[in-house]
C-alpha cells in the first residue's frame, strides 16, 4: 500500500512538472542552489593531496600544457567537481531526468555541459563535444550514467581519437567513504577524512582506429583508471605520505591556482 501510495504522489509530481515547466526550473534551480552550498561546505572540510606523474595535465595549473579529455569513475563525481570547476571544462551528463539536477549544480561549480549518453542523445552529444573540444577540456565518467561499475564505455577513446586530445585518467580515493546503496557505490567522505588522487599521464590514441584497435586502448584505459583508483584509495586508507605528493587546492572563481608547500 505505501509503495502504490509513493508511486502515485511520483507520477503526480511529474504530471505537475510537466504542466508547469517554469515552476519545475525554478524548483531545479532552488534545489541545485541548496545542494551547491552543501557540497561546497562538506568537501571543504577534507584534507586533499596529490600525486601528477604529469603535472601538467592539471588544467588549473599555471603550466597546464594542452587540454584534454579528463575521465574518473561515476561514484568519485564530487571530488573534481567542488575542486576544478572555472577551469574550462564542459562535462558530459545523461539525458536522465535524475542527472537535471546534477546539470544545473555543475553550472553553479563552474563546468559547462553537454546531455547524452549511450542510450539517449549519444550520436548529438557527441558532435557537440567534438564542436566544444576546439577550446575546452572535456570530462567524462566513462562508467556513467548506469555502469557497469567501473567498466568503461569507449566513446572517450573514440573522442580521443577523433580530436587528437589526449585521455587523462585520474583515479580517487577517501577515507573510509559512506557507500550509497546505488549502482556505482557512490562515495561520501566523511567530514574530515583524507581524500587523495593519482593522476596518470596523458594518453595519446591515434586516429582512425579500427573496431579492434578501439577496444584495445579502451581495455588499456580501463585498466589504467582501475589501477590509479585503487592505488588512491589505499593512499587515503593508508595515512601514508609519498614521494612527490603535493597539496590539491580548489580552483575558484576568476582565480589562480592557489599553491602550498608539499
Amino acid at each position: 500500500m505505501n509503495q502504490h501510495t509513493d508511486r502515485a504522489r511520483r507520477k503526480r509530481k511529474r504530471r505537475l512538472g510537466e504542466s508547469f515547466p517554469g515552476l519545475r526550473r525554478l524548483g531545479l534551480k532552488a534545489t541545485a542552489l541548496g545542494l551547491h552550498a552543501l557540497v561546497r561546505s562538506w568537501m571543504s572540510t577534507l584534507d586533499y593531496r596529490v600525486w601528477y606523474a604529469d603535472p601538467t595535465v592539471d588544467p588549473a595549473r599555471d603550466d597546464f600544457r594542452r587540454r584534454g579529455i579528463y575521465v574518473f569513475w561515476h561514484e568519485y563525481i564530487l571530488f573534481p567537481l567542488y575542486l576544478r570547476g572555472h577551469c574550462r571544462l564542459t562535462m558530459l551528463l545523461s539525458r536522465h531526468r535524475d542527472a537535471d539536477l546534477l546539470a544545473v549544480a555543475a553550472g553553479y561549480f563552474g563546468f559547462d555541459h553537454v546531455r547524452g549518453s549511450t542510450t539517449r542523445g549519444g550520436l548529438q552529444a557527441l558532435g557537440e563535444l567534438i564542436r566544444r573540444s576546439e577550446r575546452m577540456n572535456l570530462t567524462i565518467t566513462p562508467d556513467g550514467p548506469r555502469g557497469p561499475r567501473r567498466r568503461l564505455a569507449p566513446g572517450c577513446v573514440y573522442l580521443a581519437s577523433r580530436t587528437g586530445m589526449p585521455l587523462v585518467a585520474m583515479g580517487f580515493g577517501y577515507e573510509r567513504p559512506w557507500r550509497l546503496q546505488t549502482w556505482d557505490r557512490f562515495a561520501i567522505p566523511r567530514p574530515g577524512s583524507r581524500a587523495r588522487a593519482v593522476i596518470g599521464p596523458p594518453i595519446h590514441v591515434p586516429p582512425g582506429l579500427s573496431r579492434d584497435q578501439l577496444e584495445l586502448y579502451r581495455q588499456q584505459v580501463e585498466r589504467t583508471l582501475n589501477l590509479l583508483t585503487e592505488q588512491a584509495e589505499r593512499w587515503a586508507a593508508s595515512g601514508r605520505r609519498w614521494r612527490g605528493e603535493t597539496t590539491l587546492c580548489r580552483q575558484a572563481a576568476g582565480l589562480p591556482l592557489r599553491r602550498k608547500a608539499a
